[in-house]
């Protein structure tokens, strides 16, 4: 089994332990960020034993997965381990082998009494995982766990609403029970709340079954968890720093940084700055990995803007915040498409929290819980738009004006910093009964 991290500070007999079940780093999502915020207030909330399990690295490798430079991963704190279990079995389990080395630690990690807080993020597979190591370790030993269970947006779009849209009835019946199952139920936004009763509403309606009302019953918010402190900490040297290593100047950049897929509208924000005033003033510099990099290049020098687009597909965890407080604006005209939905928008809240020129982004999905009022929102699939709105802000808005909108936009993002929400999520979470076979 691959462990990384400093697991010398975990008691040989601990008493109280959280879990969590995430795609966790190098993965580019917002979702392992969250986890890492979780596990390190943790620490200082009376755990002393904080694991996240997650995925071998070859398995993320082999999944196409967006993935950070190895060697720009901040590394975790002393007293977070970090486990990747090997697969079990051979060619012939095909890739069940992964999902198998998962449940098979979760159990070991259940079943030695340690009063234990299990959360997974993403219902599928890690949801699933986690309630079926706690049935075995039930089954074999005494069991102190609490189970919480969170959705977060892409779980329902990708895979519980395609198989209600696609007729797979057993498919979606089996994630939403799995997900019900959990001693805790909690989604990212009320928006994907919604999301997730509006597909059991369809799946009711075509099967007889009654998922919607448990929806509507059991789940709760639970924002993503931000670290705040490195956006808030950020000094002008450190900025200055940051921005000249990439041959940036402060102001001198508009920002999109997310992954690099057409749910992004990222070739909408190419065409809205082709031609506009902001191009002949700021560079555009788009940051992010993802499936469509070599397209985003080949549109880029399509329109003729080679030398005004820069494409940065190395950036890692620590310049981040200074990339953000020195850009112009930021921009990230998401969309919603059949498989994605921005259901909440950690990038949004971390650019709110450095500071910096002002969010344009589109009012899709969770969003606006994200960015309340305290964003530029332009209509989705809308280059025109977006040019004007962009102009605006770079060419026309005063010192005051951007001054105003780093405040009210800081002020808003506070509340979904990491310590905050953790303490709302685990109060939730009462203290787990033993189970003994």
């Amino acid at each position: 089994m691959n462990i990384i991290a400093d697991d010398t500070l975990v008691p040989s007999k601990p008493n109280r332990r959280l879990v969590i079940v995430v795609r966790a780093d190098p993965v580019i999502c917002g979702h392992s960020g969250e986890a890492r915020c979780l596990a390190e207030v943790a620490l200082t909330r009376g755990f002393d034993d904080v694991r996240i399990v997650t995925w071998p690295l070859d398995a993320l490798e082999a999944a196409g997965l967006p993935l950070k430079p190895l060697d720009g991963v901040l590394p975790y704190s002393p007293g977070i381990t970090v486990e990747r279990p090997d697969p079990v079995g051979d060619y012939r389990v095909l890739d069940g082998r992964y999902l198998s080395g998962l449940i098979g630690r979760l159990v070991e990690l259940f079943s030695d009494g340690v009063p234990t807080v299990a959360m997974s993020l993403y219902l599928s597979p890690h949801a699933i995982a986690v309630q079926e190591a706690v049935q075995v370790a039930r089954r074999i030993g005494p069991a102190r766990v609490i189970t919480v269970a969170e959705a977060v947006g892409s779980d329902i779009t990708n895979v519980v609403r395609e198989c209600v849209n696609s007729g797979r009835f057993g498919a979606a019946a089996h994630i939403l029970s799995v997900y019900l199952e959990a001693d805790q139920c909690v989604a990212v936004s009320e928006y994907t709340r919604e999301l997730i009763v509006a597909s059991a509403e369809t799946l009711d309606s075509m099967h007889g079954t009654t998922f919607a009302q448990q929806c509507r019953d059991r789940i709760a918010i639970s924002y993503p968890a931000v670290d705040s402190w490195p956006y808030l900490s950020l000094t002008d040297d450190r900025i200055a720093e940051t921005l000249a290593r990439r041959g940036l100047s402060r102001d001198g950049y508009v920002l999109f940084l997310s992954r690099i897929a057409s749910a992004k509208g990222i070739d909408d924000l190419i065409d809205a700055y082709a031609g506009s005033r902001s191009a002949e003033r700021v560079q555009l510099v788009l940051a992010g990995r993802g499936p469509q990099e070599a397209e985003v290049v080949a549109r880029v020098a399509a329109a003729g803007l080679g030398e005004r687009v820069r494409v940065l597909t190395d950036v890692d965890d620590a310049e981040k915040p200074a990339l953000m407080a020195g850009s112009a604006a930021f921009v990230l005209p998401t969309r919603e498409q059949p498989e994605f939905v921005e259901t909440f928008g950690i990038a949004l809240v971390e650019k709110a929290l450095a500071g910096g020129g002002p969010v344009i982004t589109c009012a899709t999905g969770g969003v606006p819980e994200a960015v309340g009022d305290t964003a530029l929102l332009v209509p989705q699939h809308d280059p025109a738009t977006l040019r004007t709105v962009l102009d605006e802000v770079v060419c026309d808005w005063t010192p005051e004006q951007r001054a105003e909108a780093e405040r009210r936009a800081r002020a808003y993002a506070l509340q979904f910093d990491r310590v905050a929400v953790f303490d709302n999520l685990f109060a939730l979470a009462a203290p787990p009964a033993i189970h003994v076979a």
